[in-house]
């Protein structure tokens, strides 16, 4: 927890503005969660808003420090880069964008090329969340962007992951389909077997890698066939298999058992499968990159 007394220049302004100001690398992104969740005071009073204060008001924020202060200790681990990508295993524990420097995994690599590339580059071509660990791929240029964008969207690039759920599938392996509905303002998705307003289809592919009887849990491998915020982590909630160390979609119980604080998520393959002729990035087709 960080206290935070308002001077003189801030009497009578907004709160998000005294925030960020004083933690240069928090993002808005973040502020708007803790204010969702009242992990923001004022004057001992907890804030869900961006409220007006005053001179002399007391601002007890509990937000962490990796996220007021940036995570400016991370050593980057690129398993492969050339003229066109990069390729990074990136932790848990950080966002692929965010606002403020050193706050994301995008703003320490523009910072590292620094006077190397154009602005905003390299830019990532898809996203993970913070938590969710792995291999993530970065354009070094904007032809590049696109193309990757068109590449994903045409299910070109195949992603992996590798998670450790609660329980053991009654099938090796099975393609699920369903519908999910994001809920922007609390941060969640929902699932639904069946279709409803404003849901999205989904499908999400996965085989059972290695089973432990013992703690009642899998190891699976899952392939992404839609892309959708939180798909693999409230897709397989849904079907009774959460994700271990989920703390959104998981079981709080199970969690602590294990010890989790974080899920046991990763992207652990991408596979390059072009369908069309690209002489530009042809050399990229059939490349795999992969954790062990």
């Amino acid at each position: 927890m960080k206290e935070l007394i308002v001077d003189k220049n801030y009497d009578g302004k907004k709160l998000n503005n005294f925030i960020l100001d004083n933690f240069k690398n928090l993002s808005l992104n973040t502020l708007y969660k803790a204010l969702r969740k009242k992990d923001i005071k004022v004057n001992n009073k907890r804030i869900n808003e961006n409220i007006t204060i005053f001179f002399n008001d007391v601002v007890q924020v509990f937000i962490s420090d990796d996220l007021l202060y940036g995570n400016t200790n991370i050593t980057l681990d690129i398993i492969y880069e050339d003229d066109n990508i990069i390729v990074v295993n990136k932790p848990a524990n950080i966002e692929v964008l965010a606002d403020g420097q050193f706050s994301s995994i995008t703003s320490i690599l523009q910072k590292k090329y620094t006077n190397i590339l154009e602005n905003d580059f390299p830019y990532p071509c898809h996203r993970l969340d913070r938590n969710t660990k792995g291999l993530l791929l970065f354009a070094k240029n904007k032809k590049t962007l696109d193309f990757m964008f068109e590449k994903f969207k045409a299910k070109e690039i195949d992603k992996f992951y590798r998670c450790m759920v609660y329980g053991i599938p009654s099938k090796s392996s099975d393609i699920l389909n369903a519908y999910l509905f994001k809920d922007n303002k609390k941060s969640l998705v929902y699932i639904s077997d069946v279709y409803k307003k404003g849901y999205q289809k989904i499908t999400t592919s996965y085989k059972i890698i290695d089973i432990d009887n013992k703690n009642n849990t899998s190891i699976l491998e899952v392939k992404l066939e839609t892309g959708k915020t939180h798909q693999i982590r409230a897709h397989l909630a849904h079907i009774g298999h959460p994700i271990i160390g989920d703390g959104k979609y998981g079981i709080n119980q199970i969690n602590k058992k294990f010890n989790k604080k974080t899920q046991e998520l990763c992207s652990y393959k991408l596979i390059f499968n072009f369908k069309s002729y690209t002489k530009e990035f042809g050399y990229l087709n059939g490349k795999e990159f992969c954790l062990k």
